[in-house]
């Protein structure tokens, strides 16, 4: 009795080899990136319900409205995703922005000159910075602390030198007038500077060998270190960078306000910058997040406030939401991460 043995088709190595290409859906979705589909699909769904709400949401006024107030916020929303990514996190911006939004107008005042101004500003925000890069590199203080308490301590000192006040008047100056309230191929200038910052900070961290470190840095310090990067550097320049910044959207609260306010306008921008940070994907443990995702979330949470203010929804009831958004992104990435999560063993 014979047995006949049937031999499985032959299939050639190349084919087995061959990968099986992504279709352009999922090419589109990978060059784009998953956290900015979500960020897109969830601002094209709060603008779909708040503009079936209410009419005015898409006046062009309003429209202006949202775009000029999620610039201060942006700004610092850009510079927080980069100390972030550092693997760090700075607490105290709002603090400098309310500290060189006084001092702008106070030495715009006694020298009569706009510029002066908001050189001064800069110099102070970027001073500011270098406080906090000090405290962490040399006092081996951790960045929440350390910045928790500069936000105390410079909130303190704008409320000292101006007496608790506004100060000056800037409304009737060219140049601050013209950041307020002038506009550049029909878009606002305080859009223009967010835009300018936001692609210095993309370019840096995408394109040059500085940003590559940043990500390291934040990624695994012990390895960055080993590589021969200089970590106290890049946290000093990250931390002074980010005071300049924070120093231009001082100047900005001024242009709008048309006087220097210590806590008023900046109050609470701290909150803000880190919550469209984290929601624009930037890791609260570091080497991970772009600015590109940052600056959806600031337009998710620009559209939201004013959405909420058209509805007539308490403010009280805003910063619930703020903080609730904030929690769901950290709770969001840290499923993402796998990592096991802190708590009762499951």
């Amino acid at each position: 009795m014979s047995t006949t043995t049937t031999r499985p088709p032959v299939v050639s190595s190349d084919a087995a080899a061959e990968p099986k290409r992504p279709n352009a859906a999922m090419r589109l979705l990978s060059a784009v990136g998953v956290q900015n589909v979500s960020l897109l699909i969830a601002i094209v769904l709060v603008v779909t319900i708040i503009g079936t709400q209410n009419s005015l949401f898409f006046t062009v006024g309003n429209l202006r409205v949202i775009g000029t107030a999620i610039a201060i916020m942006g700004l610092l929303a850009v510079v927080q995703t980069v100390v972030i990514i550092l693997g760090a996190l700075d607490i105290s911006v709002g603090s400098v922005a309310g500290l060189t939004s006084v001092t702008s107008a106070m030495i715009f005042t006694a020298t009569g000159g706009a510029l002066f101004g908001i050189a001064g500003a800069v110099g102070i925000g970027i001073v500011a910075g270098l406080i906090n890069g000090c405290i962490i590199v040399f006092g081996r203080v951790n960045p929440v602390i350390a910045t928790l308490a500069t936000l105390a301590a410079y909130k303190g000192i704008a409320q000292l030198v101006s007496d608790g006040r506004a100060q000056g008047f800037t409304g009737a100056d060219p140049v601050f007038t013209f950041l307020a309230r002038g506009t550049v191929l029909g878009i606002p200038a305080l859009i223009w500077v967010l835009i300018i910052v936001a692609v210095a900070a993309h370019v840096v961290l995408k394109y040059t060998a500085a940003g590559r470190n940043i990500y390291a840095v934040g990624g695994n310090n012990t390895a960055a270190r080993l590589a021969g990067i200089n970590i106290n550097r890049y946290i000093l320049a990250c931390y002074a960078a980010t005071g300049a910044v924070a120093a231009i959207a001082g100047v900005l609260i001024t242009a709008r306000t048309g006087s220097g306010q210590p806590v008023s306008g900046s109050e609470g921008l701290e909150l803000e910058a880190i919550t469209a940070a984290a929601l624009g994907g930037a890791a609260l443990k570091g080497g991970k997040g772009a600015i590109s995702g940052t600056i959806l979330a600031v337009i998710l949470l620009g559209v939201l406030t004013n959405g909420m203010t058209l509805l007539g929804v308490n403010s009280f009831w805003q910063n619930v939401a703020k903080g609730a958004l904030l929690v769901t992104a950290v709770i969001i990435q840290q499923l993402r991460s796998g990592e096991r999560r802190i708590g009762i063993p499951g």
